[in-house]
């Protein structure tokens, strides 16, 4: 029996409808513990974009790997132009050989755009709220890198195996360089041998260096995707704010708005380009590292990037630039646009529903504050 202090017995409607009041407020209390600072919409929004983004363009990704590392394949300072190398790649290995390495990409791409994005909104947020002197632009740089940086542990092994894999192209093609190698034509340089596949490739780079070769050039992954990823949503934001008050200043209609998916498909991609054309000089470094194999041409990041400034100068540490902004500009679209899209497809009805729960809590005395 259900002890009412002396009060009147309640009716079944007013019992269901305390019991209604209490199951909203306890769906209050969870969305509020839940998200005050995890954002997890954005980690699946996230993961989708990033996989999807790094599918259709691993082809060009692929192209810049190869230039990039000419230098240390090849025993030769004559490097290819990026038409020079999309024919080469062509004419070697067919469509299949652009397409070498888009597994191990892909599964890190999924990881890194989960934590990117999932970490960019969670921890604005948190910044915004905590520290409100960082807010702003600083909060969206911070937010960029410090997602960047948790995927890392994951993204890295993936970069590693994805990139041995893009300069080998097929069995044929890296057969006759490891015959130049070994007649001493790409002087000082050992090969490994030819990847299978993705699984094949990792348990090849554990069994000859172990961690160590999963995670090489880790220091140097860092210090390029960390700014890079921290710029990027930077200029997105800016760019952002700068379209809406340019819109508000220039259109006759306050209430107009841009559509947010188109928003995030040509702004995403301004970001994006800008970001990898002022980071290139690292990815130069940070590529030539991963792909030199067990017989080290570079001893460490300070020493490559100062070998590469004094044999090939500024075109050498910016090698590889062009195609790697036309990798990042419609890449960085893409990903930005699907994000934005599923944020406008699948998270106002979520943010409705639980505005309509905490407004019904506030209403009731003992609720939420």
């Amino acid at each position: 029996m259900a002890d009412n202090r002396g009060g009147p017995p309640l009716s079944p409607a007013t019992s269901m409808a305390s019991s209604s009041t209490s199951s909203l407020q306890t769906q209050a209390l969870l969305s509020h513990s839940t998200q005050s600072f995890f954002v997890w919409r954005e980690f699946l929004w996230g993961a989708l974009a990033g996989g999807f983004g790094e599918g259709m363009m691993h082809p060009i990704d692929t192209v810049k790997t190869r230039i990039q590392s000419q230098a240390i394949l090849s025993g030769s300072q004559h490097q290819k132009t990026v038409l020079q190398m999309i024919r080469t790649v062509w004419a070697a290995d067919g469509l299949r050989g652009f397409y070498r390495g888009v597994a191990p990409g892909f599964t890190g791409s999924l990881l890194t755009g989960a934590t990117y994005f999932g970490f960019i909104e969670s921890t604005k947020k948190w910044i915004e709220e905590s520290h409100p002197n960082l807010g702003g632009h600083w909060a969206h740089f911070l937010a960029g890198g410090m997602g960047d940086a948790l995927g890392s542990f994951v993204y890295v092994p993936c970069e590693v195996i994805k990139q041995r894999m893009q300069v080998q192209g097929t069995i044929d093609s890296w057969n006759t360089v490891i015959s130049k190698a070994e007649s001493g034509k790409i002087p000082g340089v050992h090969m490994y041998g030819y990847y299978n596949g993705m699984f094949h490739a990792g348990r090849s780079i554990w069994k000859e260096q172990g961690p160590k070769g999963l995670y090489a050039g880790y220091w140097s992954t860092l210090a390029r995707d960390v700014p890079f990823a921290g710029l990027m949503v930077m200029f997105y934001e800016l760019l952002k704010d700068l379209t809406d008050k340019g819109m508000k200043k220039w259109t006759c209609d306050a209430e107009y708005q841009i559509n947010s998916t188109m928003e995030g498909l040509v702004l995403g991609g301004v970001a994006g380009g800008l970001s990898a054309y002022v980071t290139t000089p690292l990815d130069v470094i940070k590529t030539r590292l991963q792909v030199q194999g067990p017989d080290l041409r570079y001893k460490g990041w300070f020493h490559a990037i100062h070998r590469t400034w004094m044999i090939e100068g500024m075109k050498g540490v910016f090698r590889g630039s062009i195609p790697r902004v036309i990798w990042y500009v419609p890449a960085s679209a893409l990903t930005f646009m699907a994000v934005e899209f599923l944020r406008e497809r699948f998270n106002s009805g979520s943010e409705n529903e639980e505005n309509e729960v905490a407004s019904i809590s506030v209403d009731k005395k003992g609720s939420l504050n």
